[in-house]
């Protein structure tokens, strides 16, 4: 038989794990682990899964741990939640990610002009009654604030798009947008601070958050068009909330002289990885779990999609260089070869993605 090398093992076990640490693809690491015990104890050991996850996206610095199938050991449930987790990150359906409106900081004429109104993407033309409006001020830089609850407690967040209304029943038409726009996301200081109907009382909610991220002001223009503000990159949002801050008041109403902001729509597109992840808060220590649910993440890329998700209406995005169908095959990889297998092996079932 011919004789074969493992070049790893001939090497100083910090060059080999920094050979395999320069991998840049879950993919990458999950095949490598498949290689032999040597390689897979490198990988595993190591927690490169879990060190791409936390190079590429920060915001998963919080994660105190993971939550996952109890019969496996930490590393192992480690790698392969990490593992998948980049793939989520990176591959799962773009769709909308807003599901309740939490509060603002102040609504005239509620319930007309509340923001339940901001979700509704109808024509605001023939129907009057579609926007939010803020309360009137003196002061052009007053800020108002829109609070969103999102679909899962842990999504990646592309872009959020907004609509400033045009009131066609007023004289000149005037759209009262604002001159900036700025979004946070975060997570509750404590779940039952939520336990409360904000909009109905018409109470602000901005100090029962954590907000994470801040994003840079983005400037608006005065437009009666849904305008779309990408981040700068992706960005997970922990938690599950997020909070649309108007700057900069633009258009004052003739009927009482004082400035207003009015808003028609509000999106935001991005990844929901739910129900294959999800996170949980330990009050009052505020830790936070990630919790995996391996079947779930099966099914939902043997579906090719999660059923939930309706993709139809969003922009249209450029083809990904990783294919969507291939997160089958990724997965077939993840559950199998538990204790490493030999090279010939491990190629031969690979030779078909690659």
């Amino acid at each position: 038989m011919e004789t074969r090398i493992d070049f790893l093992e001939w090497l100083e076990p910090d060059m080999a794990f920094k050979i395999l640490s320069c991998l840049d693809d879950s993919a990458d690491l999950v095949r490598a682990s498949a290689v032999s015990r040597y390689w897979q104890n490198i990988v595993v050991s190591n927690g490169l899964s879990k060190q791409l996850c936390m190079s590429t996206f920060p915001q998963l610095a919080c994660i105190t741990r993971v939550v996952g199938p109890s019969h496996e050991n930490s590393s192992e449930r480690d790698h392969r939640a990490y593992a998948s987790l980049f793939w989520a990150l990176t591959s799962f359906p773009l769709t909308y990610c807003i599901a309740d409106p939490v509060s603002t900081s102040s609504t005239d004429n509620y319930p007309q002009e509340s923001i339940m109104n901001t979700l509704d993407p109808r024509d605001t033309i023939r129907n009057r009654g579609s926007y939010w409006s803020s309360k009137g001020s003196n002061d052009t830089e007053t800020p108002e604030t829109l609070i969103y609850s999102l679909t899962a407690n842990i999504c990646v967040i592309t872009e959020i798009n907004l609509h400033p209304f045009q009131a066609l029943f007023q004289f000149d038409f005037p759209i009262y947008s604002s001159r900036f726009v700025r979004f946070r996301m975060g997570h509750p200081k404590s779940c039952n601070d939520l336990n409360y109907d904000f909009v109905d009382a018409q109470e602000c909610a901005d100090d029962k958050f954590i907000w994470t991220y801040t994003s840079q002001m983005f400037p608006v223009i005065q437009q009666n068009r849904l305008q779309r503000f990408k981040l700068p990159e992706p960005v997970i949002c922990i938690g599950g909330y997020l909070q649309v801050e108007l700057l900069g008041r633009v258009q004052k109403q003739a009927s009482d002289d004082k400035y207003y902001f009015c808003v028609a729509h509000v999106q935001a597109i991005g990844r929901q990885l739910s129900p294959a992840f999800s996170v949980e808060f330990s009050e009052p220590s505020n830790n936070v779990s990630l919790k995996y649910d391996a079947e779930k993440f099966g099914l939902t890329v043997s579906n090719g999609q999660n059923g939930s998700l309706s993709t139809s209406l969003l922009p249209v995005q450029p083809p990904r260089q990783l294919a969507w169908g291939n997160l089958q095959d990724f997965m077939q990889i993840v559950e199998a070869h538990d204790d490493g297998v030999e090279y010939d092996a491990w190629a031969d079932e690979l030779d078909p993605i690659l």
